[in-house]
């Protein structure tokens, strides 16, 4: 008894710790949606009319497809939706006097060679959803919206309920 009492220990701990590893280790699937807003340019005022646009769509659209079963209901929702995502855009400049063009894409966009979570992902064209603003000359915003990848807490603990219960018995 005692025997399968410390398999069972050692396989919960071995899973335990593997789960913790794999959630640090997130991989952007082949099979994904991506979002990226480019500014004008680096000047303060730029940079923060795309942080403005960034936590528009991270507050209002990547919620919407995050509730997404499927890559086709996601793609469904953002087209659904592009029509508001450009009058909000259009609301966020008028409401701060800015008078950049700007431009939204969604389909096949190009990519640069990009480092997430230590990993690096190869230049290319990837479905996407990109906000172009003025010359488009600035320092980029971007992350996954299908699988919803953007609002992974990378700080997060996992726990397992069996881990929880040995610390408490031993």
């Amino acid at each position: 008894m005692k025997k399968i009492l410390l398999v069972a220990l050692a396989f919960i701990v071995i899973s335990q710790v593997y789960k913790e590893v794999s959630s640090n280790e997130l991989v952007i699937p082949n099979n994904s949606i991506r979002v990226r807003v480019i500014p004008n340019s680096n000047s303060p005022l730029d940079i923060n009319m795309k942080n403005k646009v960034k936590e528009y769509l991270k507050d209002d659209i990547l919620p919407l497809v995050g509730r997404s079963t499927s890559i086709e209901e996601a793609r469904d929702i953002i087209s659904d939706n592009l029509e508001a995502v450009d009058m909000n855009i259009n609301n966020i400049f008028m409401n701060n006097n800015y008078n950049e063009n700007y431009n939204i894409n969604f389909g096949y966009n190009y990519f640069p060679k990009k480092v997430f979570n230590n990993k690096e992902y190869k230049e290319g064209y990837y479905e996407s959803l990109v906000v172009t603003i003025g010359e488009s000359n600035g320092d980029n915003w971007w992350c996954v919206m299908y699988p919803n990848i953007c609002m992974i807490d990378k700080n997060k603990e996992y726990k397992s309920y069996f881990k929880e219960l040995l610390d408490k018995i031993f």
